[in-house]
């Protein structure tokens, strides 16, 4: 067994585009290392702006794009080994996604529950037919909800933050090591942001489960990460302790982001700010990682 949950070794990610006269090649992700230990849950925040690479970077760790260099290791083991069904589906079992829209998640010619049972017998199989509707409650339970506030209901029929709860509580009906939640509050009304920001820090803390939470929001990141990487242009300018990048950030971008917003002192109270960088213009410094 590994002992890094997660290793991610000098990945890069290029697209090319344009016709056949004039192709050219973009860098989306650039040379990005970092790890997660195994047994120490935390959540690390990727922080940038749009076009920064943060969710380019969270589909490859997703297994949903492939790098064009650089390697990903999930318990020791490289995700470009998963060809077949089969570690596909171990692989789904240590890693889940939330996504940014939660009514994207969901076929809404399905009904919420049928879904949640799908999903359950998908990781379950048959050995957990018979406590499927119960393992599904208490996935639910978890979030705040029960199986049956959503029974018999559409995903049109719930509102935004009861959906991404019930996109959380299928993930963990896979019992997953790594949560990777790209803008997950992003679409949902700032009224109910941080009770999903605050549910993510349970799951750290009472499940054991690592997250990384892929955000523009500065300061919910600064409320909820152990750790934060800065992204910018595609490559990491700034990586480390979260309170301590932000409280003293060393490079000119991160400072930027630091003074663009007023982040609240992490108290009980959670901060009900919920800013946008979009727009900042991005300083031509020489990168810095640490």
């Amino acid at each position: 067994m590994s002992d890094l949950l997660l290793d991610v070794i000098e990945v890069g990610k290029t697209f090319a585009r344009g016709g056949l006269l004039s192709r050219e090649t973009v860098v989306a992700v650039n040379k990005v290392t970092f790890q997660l230990a195994a047994g120490r849950p935390e959540i690390l925040a990727i922080i940038g702006e749009s076009g920064s690479g943060k969710t380019t970077l969270a589909r490859m760790i997703l297994n949903m794009e492939t790098p064009t260099s650089g390697r990903l290791l999930l318990d020791g083991s490289d995700l470009a080994a998963i060809s077949d069904s089969a570690s596909r589906l171990a692989f789904m079992h240590k890693v889940q996604p939330i996504f940014q829209n939660p009514f994207e998640s969901f076929n809404p010619m399905k009904r919420v529950e049928r879904y949640l049972l799908m999903t359950r017998r998908r990781f379950a199989g048959a050995a957990g037919e018979s406590t499927a509707a119960a393992d599904v409650d208490a996935a639910l339970h978890k979030v705040g909800l029960s199986l049956n506030e959503v029974s018999d209901r559409y995903p049109h029929e719930l509102s935004g933050g009861q959906l991404q709860r019930v996109a959380i509580a299928r993930a963990l009906l896979a019992a997953p090591k790594l949560i990777v939640a790209d803008e997950p509050v992003s679409m949902i009304d700032a009224s109910l942001r941080m009770s999903i920001v605050n549910l993510f820090k349970t799951l750290r803390d009472d499940l054991g489960i690592s997250i990384i939470y892929v955000t523009h929001d500065l300061a919910t990141a600064y409320y909820i990460s152990d750790r934060i990487m800065i992204m910018q242009k595609g490559s990491v300018v700034e990586s480390g302790d979260a309170r301590t990048v932000l409280k003293a950030p060393r490079h000119p971008y991160t400072h930027q982001l630091r003074e663009a917003v007023l982040l609240p002192e992490v108290t009980s109270a959670a901060p009900n700010i919920t800013p946008s960088i979009n727009g900042l213009i991005s300083p031509g410094a020489p990168e810095r990682t640490a």
